[in-house]
């Protein structure tokens, strides 16, 4: 199905849902970044999804993470919210969302890595390459964020 993202832009439609969600900046021992390449939109992204009505946010993050990279991961901490209400996504079936999002930092404690139905290609990206790579700007914000090394969560 395929996915546009809006962000500040007259053009974009009303939404129509509310998702809550959650994503991970997921490193390896190097300290790369895992992004997974979207097979709805084609831009690199962290894994991440909407919350089932039986997770718990961070619960959220790792099932995520699972099902998109076939890593294992445990939750190491948190980088901050993303409610920004100028950020709208819109999907080929209709649903126009706005997204809670609150993404966590996470370790590999397990799996191999496998591309999903949601993704074409994995890659562990060093911070200095993730400006050639095409991204949506909320997706640069957050790990922009992480690499701060923030004494407190972003909170927006």
């Amino acid at each position: 199905m395929a996915r546009t993202e809006y962000y500040d832009d007259p053009h974009a439609p009303e939404p129509n849902s509310m998702v809550v969600a959650a994503s991970a900046v997921v490193t390896d021992e190097h300290g790369r970044i895992l992004l997974q390449r979207r097979r709805d939109n084609g831009l690199w992204a962290l894994p991440g999804g909407g919350m089932d009505l039986t997770d718990s946010l961070p619960g959220t993050a790792v099932r995520e993470v699972k099902e998109e990279t076939g890593l294992d991961v445990e939750i190491t901490g948190l980088v901050g919210t993303y409610t920004d209400p100028k950020h709208v996504i819109e999907y080929g079936d209709g649903e126009v969302r706005r997204q809670f999002n609150v993404c966590f930092t996470a370790r590999i404690t397990g799996g191999a890595p496998a591309i999903s139905d949601e993704s074409t290609e994995l890659r562990f990206v060093e911070p200095a390459g993730l400006a050639v790579l095409p991204m949506h700007h909320t997706q640069r914000l957050r790990i922009r964020h992480f690499l701060e090394h923030r004494t407190a969560p972003y909170l927006g």
